[in-house]
């Protein structure tokens, strides 16, 4: 069987995204996303118009190879450098309300639960959304790429 852990993650965030969007209807992008900063440490709103389907599904990832993780650890992974000018650098956490709002989608769409108090984990039926992404796209790269064959866990 084939896991997230066996494909390029960035492929597999962005199939699990398109899939979001085409299929769950919990999860849709709130009204102030399209104007809101992802963090103190970027100046400008992401430019990609559904940043909130991609970001959702690297969290559902997250979820899914870290879990139980907690928003404070998914702030700190989403944060980054941010330039104070002639002063240093320093590390800044991510805007927890995005983080929370989409973790709250995931959970009413059944694809992770809570567990008190140490986060969320994933549910039975998002590792198996999980799994069968990953196993359609190693199929896929198995045609583009037959060396890649020895590799499935079939």
């Amino acid at each position: 069987m084939t896991t997230p852990h066996d494909v390029p993650a960035s492929k597999f965030i962005d199939r699990l995204a398109k899939y979001l969007m085409e299929n769950v209807d919990e999860i849709q992008p709130l009204p102030w996303a399209a104007f809101a900063k992802t963090g103190m440490h970027v100046e400008n709103q992401p430019q990609d118009p559904n940043w909130w389907y991609t970001r959702s599904a690297s969290i559902l990832r997250k979820v899914y190879i870290y879990g139980p993780i907690g928003l404070e650890k998914l702030r700190a992974d989403y944060g980054g450098r941010k330039n104070r000018g002639s002063k240093p650098d320093r590390v800044k956490k991510a805007g927890g309300s995005g983080i929370r709002k989409s973790l709250q989608q995931l959970e009413a769409a059944g694809l992770i639960q809570a567990a008190k108090p140490k986060g969320r984990i994933m549910s039975p039926k998002g590792r198996k959304l999980l799994q069968e992404v990953a196993g359609d796209l190693s199929k896929e790269m198995v045609k583009t790429i037959p060396e890649l064959k020895k590799y499935q866990g079939e």
